[in-house]
């Protein structure tokens, strides 16, 4: 993995809307720009809160990203990560081989937790975080709706030091 450059942002937003038909990933409901994402593209830094892309035969195939959480001072420590892998790559192990090397990253970010926000009915999402040690912390009943269905998100979360 490596850190995305301003040039990624279309292999990145074309992956991501990827994601929005199949209501199972973001809440978006709708494709996105690359424009739209171009100020979240900036709030990244490697040393900080890193936005990391995968890539096979030097074409991006994945992407994950560390956000702050909450933004006030006493969360500095916990993070909230979004993983998403390219449609044709799905199941292969990409998006668990990239969350591995965030957790490893991540403390040398001054990461202590990680937040997983996952629609309850993404069973795929959750067995990859389960997988890695993430347990369920929470879930939001029934506060997303898309094309006329609600939907819960579960919180998974993961504390890197014992």
């Amino acid at each position: 993995m490596r850190q995305a450059i301003e040039e990624d942002l279309p292999r990145i937003v074309e992956i991501y809307n990827c994601a929005v038909p199949t209501r199972q990933s973001t809440a978006d409901i709708n494709p996105v720009s690359v424009e739209s994402r171009r100020e979240w593209f900036h709030q990244h830094n490697f040393h900080h809160r890193p936005l990391l892309v995968e890539e096979q035969d030097r074409t991006i195939i994945g992407w994950v990203s560390l956000k702050s959480f909450y933004g006030r001072p006493a969360y500095e420590c916990t993070v909230e990560v979004s993983i998403y892998v390219a449609a044709e790559c799905r199941g292969q192990g990409i998006g668990k081989k990239m969350l591995k090397q965030v957790l490893e990253l991540a403390p040398s970010l001054g990461v202590k937790n990680i937040l997983a926000y996952i629609f309850s009915h993404n069973e795929p999402s959750i067995r990859l975080f389960r997988s890695c040690g993430f347990e369920l912390w929470g879930v939001l009943p029934k506060i997303a709706q898309i094309d006329d269905k609600k939907y819960s998100l579960s919180i998974y979360g993961k504390h890197l030091e014992k």
